[in-house]
């Protein structure tokens, strides 16, 4: 009765519309069972579809699309330094990492498991949430540098994210990340010198420079994946692209600022929120119960002698909160408007389908937001009217709602569904 459909044909699309767009390797975050869209449908899509790597907000996220079966490279980055990261390393999901103690206990978790972690690390450049601050940066990546040279730890990426407060802001943002990449390098470089040539005690081994001691880090360890910009930057300045884009509410066909952007760039919703008619009923003006914080009720307008109400069984429990009532908001019945009238209760709503009888049903398709394009209402209706951003009202959408994948995201030849430790191993 509830179902949030997810096509997997927009989503492919809009992955590679933005692999064109910037010229870069995409990230897809998936956090918040990816914006409410279901992390085990989206995750395998996306990679599919050419995404190098998925990006969730937690460890917790990235060890339960494990457990779905899912190999293909994760990331993660928001964990307190004082957390348990053995079960990161045993998941192989890399981990971004903001302070010396979080690379110091990834490290410990990797030797006690005999096992190479994987990092990528965060630098602030400006908008003071998590990441190193630059005061800390010499000494994070010291810290990084001599953790790779002992065996434990692979540096396999160095990020930061623009506050997108302008274009000038954003480029001194990237001027400072430009900075700290060239000071990763160096740390990095000098440490790999240092070790090549020192046995594990610090002593100058008698073997020929060349042929460096047993567990010493190559000469030239792989160049960090850079990446700075997130969806708005995506879209908007593909001269900050670097390597990789994290790519997020892009994906899903959503515009990350109050714009019309991911829609001239040709992104396509992935989300259509849809229910049925589960009752018609004939109300005439005043009449029906008062509404209440708990019931939901409504009569015919003052103007008109009855209405057609047609009941759904969608409430705020399911994503559509209360607020929502009295707005104005309307759904879309067989092609055509019927607007929200009454209370939003706990489980169900009414809409008028006056303008519809003769023509309407119980177990008619009813649908709540979707694509402009095939006429539906957008989500962007309900962020206005909210005074929100849409990718809220995508991630809020209820656990009662079924996600159920549709269309084909890939054509039967390519990739399957789960890849394989081969597959996953990869590049990254």
């Amino acid at each position: 009765m509830r179902v949030a459909e997810i096509s997997l044909p927009a989503l492919r699309h809009n992955i590679e519309t933005l692999r064109r767009h910037t010229g870069a390797k995409v990230i897809v975050v998936v956090k918040a069972d990816a914006y409410g869209h279901g992390a085990a449908i989206v995750a395998p899509a996306v990679i599919a579809a050419g995404a190098a790597i998925v990006a969730a907000a937690s460890i917790e996220e990235a060890v339960a699309l494990r457990s779905e079966g899912f190999c293909a490279p994760i990331l993660c980055w928001l964990h307190e330094d004082e957390l348990d990261y053995a079960a990161a390393v045993r998941g192989d999901i890399q981990l971004g990492l903001s302070t010396v103690t979080q690379v110091r206990r990834l490290t410990a978790a990797a030797r006690s498991l005999g096992a190479v972690a994987s990092a990528h690390l965060k630098l602030d450049t400006g908008l003071s949430r998590n990441g190193a601050a630059p005061a800390s940066w010499q000494a994070f990546f010291a810290e990084a540098a001599a953790a790779e040279a002992a065996g434990h730890l692979r540096v396999r990426g160095i990020f930061s994210h623009l506050a997108n407060a302008g274009d000038a802001a954003d480029r001194a943002q990237a001027a400072r990340f430009d900075a700290g990449t060239r000071l990763l390098r160096t740390s990095r470089t000098s440490r790999t010198s240092r070790t090549a040539h020192t046995d594990p005690a610090g002593r100058i081994p008698s073997a020929p420079l060349g042929s460096a001691p047993l567990g010493s880090a190559p000469t030239a360890p792989a160049q960090p994946m850079r990446h700075l910009a997130a969806s708005a930057a995506a879209l908007t300045s593909p001269h900050l692209s670097y390597d990789a884009v994290r790519i997020g509410a892009a994906a899903y066909g959503l515009s990350p600022a109050q714009d019309d952007g991911a829609a001239r760039l040709g992104l396509r919703p992935v989300m259509t929120f849809a229910t049925e008619i589960v009752s018609l009923r004939r109300a005439t003006a005043g009449q029906g119960e008062t509404s209440t914080s708990t019931n939901t009720s409504a009569s015919a307008p003052a103007n008109a002698r009855t209405a057609l109400l047609a009941q759904l069984p969608v409430g705020f429990a399911d994503g559509m909160p209360r607020a929502l009532g009295g707005t104005g908001l309307s759904v879309a019945v067989g092609g055509e408007r019927a607007p929200l009238v009454g209370e939003i209760a706990m489980d169900e709503c009414l809409i008028d389908v006056t303008h519809l009888a003769g023509r309407v049903a119980v177990g008619d398709r009813v649908v709540l937001f979707g694509d402009p394009a095939r006429g539906e209402p957008a989500v962007e209706e309900w962020a206005e009217r909210l005074g929100t951003i849409n990718y809220e009202v995508v991630a809020r959408i209820g656990r009662r709602v079924q996600r159920r994948a549709v269309g084909r995201g890939y054509p039967p030849r390519e990739t399957p569904t789960h890849l394989s430790p081969s597959v996953a191993e990869g590049e990254f």
